[in-house]
């Protein structure tokens, strides 16, 4: 298979731009047209500038990053509401299933937006990037902040929004005109219930010699969908020092939990959690040379060529 090397490099740098601030890349030999895989079995390296964690592209997810996650839902088409909403109007259109979303949830969806009076589209995400409203924070229009109560992930939900509730009097771009009721269909793909640093597992973790390959077990067992490459996770991580076992970092208790894509993550990372299941927790040991490489992660306190102990808790995959 031959590789349109600007598109790569512009897909591996799109994919990785943004993720830790400050971060520059180097991309090794994309002047030379090598054919996949014999030249490529190694993967591409992109290594920031402070020698930390670098993601690898190879056989496995180079698909990955030159076509992106497949698209498995559905842009739906809107039915517009029989008049005009002079209130919120919620109607599930699918149902699903899991924790309810309440103030302070994080909601992560796809969404198409129209005119309640004629239908023309104004915006919408579907085949990019889904979007992701923490509620109760005021970032959305209140038709939003209201309408998604109760949301669950798998579940397709329609809007019929009036003015009051979305920019009321104001213009918004060339469509949205002062006065405008505001219709939209979302699809829920995760919810994400508030947590506290009270909610963390209690992690006792034995100091363990540095090995040779990943190594991982499930705590827990999850029921839900399988984490494949390309599919995004949320999850709860736990940082800890294989050398004396001893918390790093934990997201329980700085930063909730993160939105995750697997196949861009640490190489160890990518190994171990593939196939794991939402709801589980999963214990992984990654050799130093599958996560920060021969200098450690200072800035974690993760010393030179000490291996990484991870708790994750996958909370949803999407």
């Amino acid at each position: 298979m031959s590789v349109d090397l600007d598109k790569f490099q512009a897909k591996l740098i799109a994919a990785f731009d943004g993720k830790a601030a400050g971060w520059q890349y180097f991309i090794r030999d994309l002047s030379r047209p090598y054919e996949f895989p014999r030249m490529w079995a190694g993967g591409y390296a992109v290594k920031p500038h402070d020698a930390g964690a670098y993601p690898v592209v190879n056989a496995s997810n180079i698909s990955l990053f030159l076509n992106g996650v497949p698209q498995s839902i559905t842009k739906p088409t809107v039915t517009l509401p029989v008049s005009t909403p002079t209130k919120l109007t919620v109607t599930d259109l699918t149902p699903g299933s899991g924790v309810a979303a309440a103030t302070g949830s994080r909601v992560i969806l796809y969404y198409v937006g129209v005119r309640s009076a004629n239908g023309l589209e104004f915006d919408s995400n579907y085949g990019g990037e889904p979007f992701e409203v923490t509620l109760g924070t005021q970032s959305v229009i209140e038709g939003w902040e209201q309408g998604l109560i109760g949301a669950k992930a798998g579940m397709r939900r329609q809007l019929d929004i009036p003015n009051e509730l979305a920019y009321g009097t104001s213009d918004r771009g060339s469509v949205i005109k002062s006065g405008d009721a505001l219709t939209f269909v979302v699809d829920v793909l995760a919810v994400v219930p508030v947590t506290t640093k009270d909610d963390a597992p209690d992690v006792l973790i034995a100091k363990a010699a540095n090995v040779g390959a990943v190594t991982s077990r499930d705590l827990l067992q999850g029921t839900g969908p399988a984490w494949k490459p390309g599919a995004y996770g949320v999850a709860q991580v736990i940082a800890v020092n294989a050398a004396d076992g001893q918390i790093l970092d934990s997201t329980w208790t700085a930063g909730g939990a993160q939105t995750l894509r697997l196949g861009q993550l640490l190489p160890g990372m990518n190994d171990g959690l593939a196939g794991m299941k939402a709801g589980g927790r999963r214990q992984l040991q990654i050799p130093y040379a599958k996560a920060f490489g021969d200098a450690g992660q200072a800035g974690l306190g993760l010393p030179a060529k000490t291996d990484l102990i991870l708790v994750v808790d996958l909370i949803a995959v999407f």
